[in-house]
């Protein structure tokens, strides 16, 4: 006669890592056991902020159903047997973002905070370090490109694509958007129509760059980690245009390029550049041209560069609308505390330029001053 199997044994945590863990209280533990104590007979996650128990009476388990089949109850405070704070405030943030999305004018913050239960300064701080972004600036950016997809489409006039994206007013949208677009709606929607492009696709030490040119000069020079994805996106802003590989003279600009790429501080750049801007683009990226390699300046100084010292905002946006990677040098803008904020094309990138130059230049300097001394 077969006896039944017995119960499998019970699997239990490794009491001195768990005290270990306790005792930071940390937080990557949660989920992996926790911790009851027998004189309040609550059992607790491992970062629960409650009062240190004695070691001697506390317990551990590596589930929630086998502390409360030892007769121990969740914590009301850490709530255990719920998912975790991270998991709430991601849920939270992505329930606020449906709602920014579904709405035709974006909710405030208010009225976002209020529908999660949280203060506006505290949704709002969670909101962002969760996205990157503030609820507004979320909200922006997803009517900003409901607008491109309106302008895509050929129905419709331009004014109607502004209104069913949720413009209020045709001057709202004129003041916000055009960094976005990168050009006039009429040209966007026209997506390069009656324009010859040629591009190629090379490889550098950053990654993939492509270069495109009109008759006119370099219109684009992305960066990135996929070559196709970098072609879809060309397409994507010129989806009209006659796009053309280049040929054997082609690869001259394309060398160009990829020559100011490796050393932004020191190579020769002299082609003619097709900049398709807003005039407060030009503005901006004509001030960027004016930072000297090796520098830095912050959104703060351009906007007082170009006469418009409230305009910091507006001014970010251009340089993320800039299309010349390098060629326009977006990376060497920073916040005002010094620290590097968002690239186009990657903060890594931007990182790496910036080092780039700062070696090229420290370099000249020391050989001028080799110079000197003779």
């Amino acid at each position: 006669m077969k006896l039944p199997d017995p119960d499998p044994p019970v699997m239990r945590p490794d009491e001195a890592a768990c005290r270990a863990a306790l005792a930071r209280r940390d937080p990557a533990a949660d989920g992996t056991f926790v911790y009851a104590v027998r004189t309040t007979g609550v059992y607790c996650r491992p970062s629960c902020p409650a009062r240190t128990a004695r070691p001697e009476n506390v317990s551990f388990y590596a589930t929630c159903a086998e502390a409360e089949a030892a007769g121990f109850r969740p914590c009301r405070r850490c709530r255990p047997n719920e998912p975790g704070l991270a998991a709430r405030q991601a849920e939270a943030v992505a329930r606020a973002c449906r709602l920014i999305e579904e709405a035709e004018t974006p909710p405030s913050l208010d009225a976002l905070s209020r529908t999660e239960g949280l203060s506006p300064y505290h949704f709002h701080r969670i909101f962002k370090r969760i996205t990157g972004v503030t609820p507004k600036a979320y909200a922006a950016a997803r009517r900003a490109a409901r607008l491109e997809s309106g302008l895509l489409r050929d129905a419709g006039t331009v004014t109607e694509a502004i209104f069913e994206a949720g413009y209020g007013t045709s001057s709202r949208f004129y003041a916000a958007a055009a960094a976005r677009l990168g050009m006039t709606p009429t040209a966007y929607r026209r997506g390069g129509a009656g324009t010859a492009i040629r591009f190629a696709v090379a490889a550098c030490s950053l990654g993939a760059v492509l270069v495109a040119a009109t008759q006119k000069g370099v219109c684009a020079i992305m960066l990135g980690d996929d070559p196709e994805a970098l072609v879809r996106d060309l397409q994507d802003r010129f989806p009209r245009a006659e796009l053309t590989g280049g040929d054997a003279e082609f690869e001259t600009v394309v060398a160009q390029v990829v020559g100011l790429v490796e050393a932004p501080g020191t190579a020769r750049f002299d082609l003619p550049l097709d900049i398709n801007g807003t005039a407060f683009q030009q503005r901006v990226w004509q001030a960027l041209r004016a930072i000297p390699p090796g520098r830095t300046a912050t959104y703060t100084q351009i906007a007082q560069a170009i006469g418009e010292p409230k305009a910091v905002r507006a001014v970010a946006q251009a340089c993320g609308a800039n299309p010349l990677a390098v060629a326009i040098p977006c990376h060497r803008v920073v916040r005002h505390d010094g620290a590097l904020s968002g690239y186009r094309w990657g903060v890594a990138r931007k990182r790496d330029l910036l080092a780039r130059e700062s070696t090229t230049t420290r370099d000249e300097a020391q050989g001028d001053l080799a110079l000197d001394g003779k």
